[in-house]
């Protein structure tokens, strides 16, 4: 019988599920709070918001995985992203609103500090609150850092959490610096780990 920890790549049929699980997974995340700062309406929001997080960016893109109450998103090295269509950016735009600004301030930031060296990049790791403490996330970095591992290159990820740091270095992750969006906006630690 399958464990309801083991990794599986996300379907097209799973997405309605995986985005409202990320949406509760993320939904104290200071990154996501400072994007969506109205109360109102922002589970929606960031349900959305990981919908197109994955079925425009990382699903044709990256690795995607799940388990029965997390997900992952991966990108490996050589990954070209592709701007956003027309449709895409009036989707982003219509859930940010005045906040698009933020969204590409923050993104400037992290782009200068990414990394320049070839490594597999871990964009999005969240489970269900409910869940948490279950297992599903380590299933699912230890998945992703399997492949880094075998290809013999290293991960890199960005946590917006400072709890979170601790989960990541119990995996082989060093803080390598610290990224501060201005304008109020959260800190960002840059993690690293290199290959096993």
């Amino acid at each position: 019988m399958r464990s309801p920890n083991t990794p599986k790549p996300i379907k097209t049929g799973d997405t309605l599920e995986i985005t409202r699980t990320l949406a509760r997974a993320f939904a104290d995340d200071p990154m996501m709070l400072w994007l969506f700062p109205d109360e109102e309406g922002r589970a929606d929001r960031l349900a959305q918001w990981f919908d197109v997080m994955l079925t425009h960016k990382y699903a044709p893109l990256g690795h995607c995985e799940r388990t029965d109450a997390a997900a992952a998103f991966w990108t490996p090295p050589g990954t070209v992203e592709q701007h956003p269509d027309e449709e895409t950016l009036a989707r982003i735009n219509g859930l940010l609103g005045e906040n698009m600004a933020r969204l590409g301030e923050m993104l400037e930031l992290v782009g200068k500090e990414t990394p320049q060296e070839p490594h597999w990049y871990l964009a999005v790791l969240g489970a269900d609150p409910a869940a948490q403490g279950n297992g599903h996330g380590a299933a699912l970095l230890l998945s992703g850092l399997a492949k880094a591992d075998a290809a013999g290159l290293p991960t890199h990820l960005e946590s917006s959490k400072e709890t979170n740091i601790g989960f990541y270095e119990r995996f082989g992750f060093t803080v390598r610096g610290e990224i501060h969006v201005p304008g109020g906006g959260p800190t960002l630690w840059s993690m690293w780990r290199e290959a096993r």
